[in-house]
């Protein structure tokens, strides 16, 4: 009893203090003790020291044991990694020198090599490793090897790995084969590609629809479509049927190369079969339908798409807007501007589709109904809307807007570009007295800025360059290849140069 109270009035606790880099790559089991402080020794755990010999399940020597070991670890991990860094590194040396390396740190070692560009020592290291304990050399380590080999374009090295593990009389696996197939096909090495397809079979080892994909893909990179459609025919042959993946993809190559036919073919199989057609098939179709002008289609592609609740990509919102601009379906912009809105929100794009749109119809109640939007909801003005409302007065030839709209310029925060210098050019064509814009403009010290274009590039597609735009290129083309190298370019000096040659012509 002496000896128990002797025990409660000790209060030990073993603090550890270890500190781990932010970068640790210790198991996160290993912190799942939030504290490492044993509890003074009660009676509850008196059996314990009764049986010394046999720790507790969850005993803190067991936990610090297994921190410290996993510290080591890591530590000696950080030092091998560090050591591959170091200028002209070699990995067989090293390995030479610590004699071995378990699996953890060797794997390491050939992902380190992989991301550092260095694939072509992947192979030696593996070989010397391997040699070091023969157990290494399996099925398992030969796949992984090959595969890395085969993503980096190593075909002759993984080749020479696949010859060497049959050598050692190991099997090798689907995934081996597809790798050199697929490595072979990306290099347009085909027949060598062919030949690993009929060397799996007289293996016994039966082709996948993943095998087949990879070859496809091949073909379609290389605009071979010939031979895409023979290698859907030896696929249904082998017994591999097309699955929703290779279909997807087909109509990809197929819309690539502008094979319309082919494609609706392989998009209507995909509908009898209800199967799942990928976003990236959808856009394919879509864009191929915008190339050949095929509006009809185009919409119906567009509202699947829509409908399928797939992300709006601002690049293919592009696409589209200048379809329907150079067919003059520009109310069709202030539609296309509400769908990327219900997906993104109301960003700057929208904005400039929906004004765009009632500007290029020259609708002043549509133009003022988005601007009151615009301010209702605190968007600020930029040199895109600015431009698309100076546009659309000056193809109106309403030049008092025109004036009022410049002036306000500074109160909407708005710095003029190269196209609102260009607005006022092309307005005093038609008697503009463009006298007041540009002594604004200077006195505030714009016309000493260097020349920007910050417009959207779609308010140039709706409207065109303009006569000042188009002056400004073939006077700058005209002094040579290496004039935007000699001197820094303000707009002064751009109108000076117009207005000198313009003097000139007759």
């Amino acid at each position: 009893m002496e000896n128990v109270m002797c025990l409660n009035n000790i209060h030990c606790k073993l603090k550890l203090n270890w500190r781990f880099n932010n970068n640790s790559i210790i198991n996160d089991h290993v912190f799942s003790s939030k504290t490492l402080i044993t509890k003074p020794i009660t009676f509850s755990s008196l059996s314990s020291l009764q049986h010394p010999s046999v720790p507790p399940l969850h005993s803190p020597s067991k936990h610090t044991t297994l921190l410290v070991e996993t510290y080591h670890e890591h530590n000696t991990l950080r030092d091998l990694i560090r050591r591959l860094e170091e200028e002209d590194s070699c990995p067989l040396n090293i390995l030479q020198h610590d004699g071995d390396w378990t699996k953890d740190h060797f794997w390491a070692v050939i992902k380190f090599l992989k991301n550092a560009s260095r694939s072509t020592q992947i192979l030696p290291v593996f070989d010397m490793w391997k040699n070091i304990e023969k157990s290494r050399i399996n099925e398992f380590n030969y796949e992984k090897i090959i595969v890395v080999l085969g993503e980096e374009g190593l075909m002759e090295v993984a080749v020479n790995a696949l010859q060497e593990m049959k050598g050692h009389g190991l099997r090798p696996s689907l995934q081996i084969y597809n790798s050199i197939i697929h490595c072979n096909s990306r290099n347009r090495n085909f027949d060598d590609a062919l030949f690993f397809l009929a060397e799996m079979k007289e293996i016994n080892l039966a082709p996948q629809t993943d095998t087949y994909t990879g070859l496809i893909r091949a073909y379609g990179k290389h605009k071979m479509y010939d031979e895409i459609g023979m290698c859907l025919k030896k696929m249904k042959l082998d017994g591999c049927s097309p699955d929703h993946i290779t279909y997807n993809l087909l109509i990809r190559e197929f819309a690539h190369g502008g094979l319309l036919k082919r494609m609706e073919r392989v998009y209507k199989i995909m509908l009898s079969k209800r199967m799942h057609l990928q976003s990236s098939t959808l856009t394919a179709m879509l864009e191929v339908y915008m190339k050949f002008g095929l509006l009809e289609k185009m919409e119906k592609c567009y509202k699947r798409l829509l409908n399928s609740r797939y992300p709006l990509k601002e690049d293919l919102v592009r696409k589209l807007a200048g379809v329907y601009i150079e067919n003059y379906m520009f109310s069709r912009l202030d539609d296309l501007g509400d769908d990327l809105a219900s997906r993104t929100g109301r960003t700057e794009l929208v904005w400039c589709l929906r004004l765009l749109s009632h500007a290029c119809l020259l609708s002043r109640r549509g133009m003022d109904s988005v601007i009151r939007e615009m301010e209702e909801s605190k968007v600020s003005w930029n040199v895109s809307v600015a431009n698309i409302v100076l546009l659309a007065y000056l193809k109106m030839k309403d030049f008092k807007q025109l004036r009022v709209l410049l002036s306000e310029l500074p109160i909407h925060r708005v710095r003029p570009d190269i196209v609102t210098v260009g607005v006022v050019f092309d307005a005093s064509r038609f008697g503009f007295n463009e006298t007041g814009a540009l002594e604004m403009w200077k006195r505030i010290g714009i016309l000493y800025e260097s020349v920007k274009m910050n417009t959207d590039p779609l308010v140039l597609t709706a409207y065109g360059k303009g006569h000042f735009l188009r002056d400004c290129e073939e006077v700058f083309t005209s002094l040579g290849p290496y004039a935007g190298e000699k001197r820094r370019w303000t707009y002064q000096n751009l109108i000076d140069l117009v207005m000198k040659h313009n003097a000139k012509q007759p």
